[in-house]
């Protein structure tokens, strides 16, 4: 038999997706694959691949592990409009978290990761009029609706990125009851933190052999005084998250409070909005609103 994944993380990108990943990864009979994000049922070249190429990424798994996979271009609309299609097809059942954040704390670090990337070179009030998908990613009810219909929601667990945050092992519990692992998980206190915004150094030509390569940083650490690197990588990374205008902030509030406000009506939180969101999805687990079953 094929060997398939069991359950996705599906997004959002920027709400701690890579955090749960390395930690779901270091859980006996968790099998996560490499690469984190396939991006298979998302990416036309990915995808062209075939079913082969992607559960090839599964083999190494044991028999009796739970697989999974880390997709944030799973959530990507209107990017990526064949994802949910070419999943159903191939994927008749899977259990898929979705990890969900502040929206607009989600696309200020969305914007820094696009600006260390290169691929948005302005200010971030430019930058939300130029790039729709700064907005478009952090429509979560939007996002998730066309999984619902394919899925139905007892395959989707929603978790909030603030509860992971100041209550780790009880979200790590129910997502592993949710995935259908019956070992006791343990949240790992001292795991580095992963793909944090801030901390990204921005591109620059020879970036790959200066910065990534495992020769040039054994170099740096062995050759290059620590004052020397932490003074070069200040010049390299943006300093100060960046704040959005007044004007901009409410035109962001206004835009993703609709949005959350038909999710709210799902989770039988009808007044969830820009303003509350940390709070109450930091309160309690976020479940389905049951009349709505």
């Amino acid at each position: 038999m094929p060997n398939k994944p069991d359950f996705i993380i599906i997004g959002a990108m920027k709400s701690a997706t890579s955090s749960l990943y390395q930690q779901l990864s270091i859980q006996d009979g968790i099998f996560m694959c490499s690469p984190k994000e396939p991006n298979f049922f998302s990416d036309n070249e990915n995808y062209r691949n075939g079913s082969r190429w992607y559960e090839q990424l599964f083999n190494n798994s044991g028999s009796e592990d739970i697989c999974g996979e880390a997709s944030t271009h799973y959530t990507k609309l209107p990017t990526y409009p064949h994802t949910v299609e070419r999943m159903r097809g191939h994927l008749k059942n899977v259990k898929l978290v979705y990890l969900l954040r502040n929206p607009i704390d989600r696309l200020i670090s969305h914007y820094i990761h696009e600006w260390s990337q290169r691929v948005i070179k302005c200010d971030i009030d430019k930058a939300i009029t130029d790039h729709p998908e700064l907005i478009e990613y952090g429509y979560y009810d939007r996002q998730i609706e066309p999984y619902l219909s394919a899925y139905g929601r007892n395959s989707i667990l929603l978790v909030s990125f603030d509860r992971l945050k100041h209550h780790p092992q009880s979200e790590l519990e129910r997502i592993c009851r949710f995935i259908g692992y019956k070992k006791n998980p343990k949240w790992v206190v001292d795991l580095a933190p992963s793909n944090i915004s801030r901390e990204r150094i921005r591109r620059f030509p020879l970036y790959d052999v200066l910065i990534e390569s495992p020769f040039a940083r054994t170099i740096r650490r062995t050759l290059v005084p620590k004052s020397w690197r932490t003074r070069i990588k200040r010049r390299l990374t943006m300093q100060q998250r960046p704040q959005p205008s007044n004007d901009s902030l409410q035109n962001l509030e206004t835009l993703f409070n609709r949005d959350l406000h038909l999710l709210g009506q799902k989770l039988g939180l009808p007044d969830l909005n820009c303003s509350n969101f940390s709070r109450l999805t930091s309160e309690a687990p976020l479940e389905w609103a049951r009349q709505d079953d």
